[in-house]
């Protein structure tokens, strides 16, 4: 009886650690080149619910978000065939694509 139950025990054990082991990483599609990759990795532009758009650095802001990799090119992508004025349904205003700019030259000089 005793030898069953630490048998199970081992089995239930197990199957902890397998499940624990095997958790999703959430990714998203960048705006740019439309590849998938993982949502930390990527830098997301939110609309609000007053309509105002700004960069969210955290990732958890509410509102409708576009995600864009730390890539001029793929910024540049972006902007060419409005992917993220598709994505957010609304205008990407000048200020916001300098700032958007100066973030991803300020990720790249990190790297």
């Amino acid at each position: 009886m005793m030898n069953m139950m630490t048998v199970m025990t081992v089995i239930v054990i197990t199957m902890v650690i397998m499940m624990a082991k095997s958790r999703k990483v959430p990714q998203r599609m960048c705006v740019g080149c439309k590849e998938m990759k993982i949502k930390k990795e990527l830098i997301r532009i939110v609309r609000n619910t007053e309509g105002i758009l700004e960069i969210d650095t955290t990732g958890k802001k509410s509102g409708r978000g576009a995600y864009i990799c730390p890539n001029l090119d793929c910024f540049d992508q972006a902007v060419k065939v409005r992917g993220i004025q598709k994505a957010l349904g609304q205008k990407l205003p000048n200020e916001l694509q300098n700032d958007l700019k100066k973030q991803i030259e300020k990720i790249r000089s990190n790297i």
